[in-house]
């Protein structure tokens, strides 16, 4: 057998040639990630929605794609797939770029809802999103006609006590904020009412109005029309603080409802996984410069939203916690969507 030895400087070029490799890779690397940042986007970029024209969520997202227009050179454009619980859009988005030229819009419902209310999702939350930001959130009121009894959540709250299953409570579907939120509430307060589903917001809130469902959940944005047209009153808001804009209106615990009671609507955009990271901070951080701005808030002041900054770290455990609680709530419940 033929034995070989190395000299001290063999060795030496040879680990001097593997940290010159080294280095060269991770140079090489950061250069692509530099590349990449700077390169995109190369051609249109389409922002998938699963919300109608004209809503609230739609107008956010036009004006995130004017302004995002302008910090690219390049066509920024909405596109609207309503319909089908926001599988149509997700299916397209699916089917869409892969290089971060789609983007989708989705709500609590789509990432945190569904996954325990079907037990077959025509989607994978961890593995065909990655959600980069919220774009906003809104809380929601307690509201009932200008005509009711109640006068305050507590008065719900003793009326659905002393007779269980009569009251009822409305929303425009299953697993709604609006739903879920009022489930929360039977849970948290160990009541039982019946849900009445409407086909959309204005006949649920026209009804609330009437009297002829007892209250309803609804943003400043579903139901502030008919309360600015006082055929509404706002008994409680469901977050931790009273809105600055309807400052008189109490939380829902100073209205005699549970303690830190909060039901809260949010969007947020997401890319394609497996993108540079050079790309995912780019769009994230031009998406967080496109929804700064006077203009922007005022907008946000129209709807009732709110803005919602945080990293990346800390939204994905928010959107953690709110599946855990969603879950709770529905399995509590027993719904199902399939």
């Amino acid at each position: 057998m033929t034995s070989r030895t190395f000299s001290p400087l063999r060795r030496h070029l040879g680990l001097a040639s593997v940290v010159s490799l080294g280095l060269g890779a991770a140079l090489g690397l950061a250069s692509h990630d530099a590349h990449a940042q700077q390169a995109f986007p190369t051609k249109p970029v389409r922002i998938i929605t699963p919300f109608p024209v004209g809503g609230g969520p739609d107008g956010v997202a036009r004006i995130v794609a004017e302004k995002l227009g302008r910090i690219w050179n390049q066509p920024v454009v909405v596109e609207n797939r309503p319909g089908g619980n926001g599988f149509i859009a997700i299916d397209a988005f699916k089917r869409g770029a892969k290089d971060g030229h789609d983007l989708i819009v989705l709500d609590n419902v789509h990432l945190a809802a569904y996954p325990s209310l079907f037990k077959k999702l025509p989607y994978d939350v961890a593995k065909d999103f990655d959600t980069l930001l919220p774009l906003f959130k809104t809380h929601f009121f307690f509201t009932v006609g200008t005509a009711s009894k109640y006068k305050t959540v507590g008065d719900i709250v003793a009326d659905a006590k002393a007779r269980p299953g009569k009251l009822n409570y409305g929303s425009w579907s299953v697993g709604n904020p609006v739903h879920l939120g009022s489930e929360l509430f039977e849970s948290a307060t160990g009541t039982q009412m019946e849900h009445v589903i409407f086909k959309e917001t204005t006949q649920l809130y026209t009804s609330v109005a009437t009297g002829d469902i007892d209250f309803a959940l609804g943003s400043a944005a579903t139901a502030g029309p008919l309360y600015r047209a006082g055929k509404l009153r706002l008994l409680a808001f469901a977050g931790p603080q009273r809105s600055a804009e309807f400052p008189d209106v109490p939380t829902v615990a100073e209205a005699g409802g549970p303690k830190d009671f909060t039901v809260t609507g949010w969007n947020a955009i997401a890319v394609p996984p497996g993108l540079p990271a050079a790309v995912t901070d780019k769009i994230k951080r031009d998406i967080e410069q496109a929804l700064t701005g006077p203009d922007v808030a005022e907008k946000f002041k129209t709807f009732g939203y709110e803005s919602f900054p945080t990293t990346r770290p800390q939204f994905a455990q928010f959107v953690k916690d709110e599946s855990q609680r969603f879950g709770d709530v529905i399995k509590k419940a027993n719904v199902s969507l399939d």
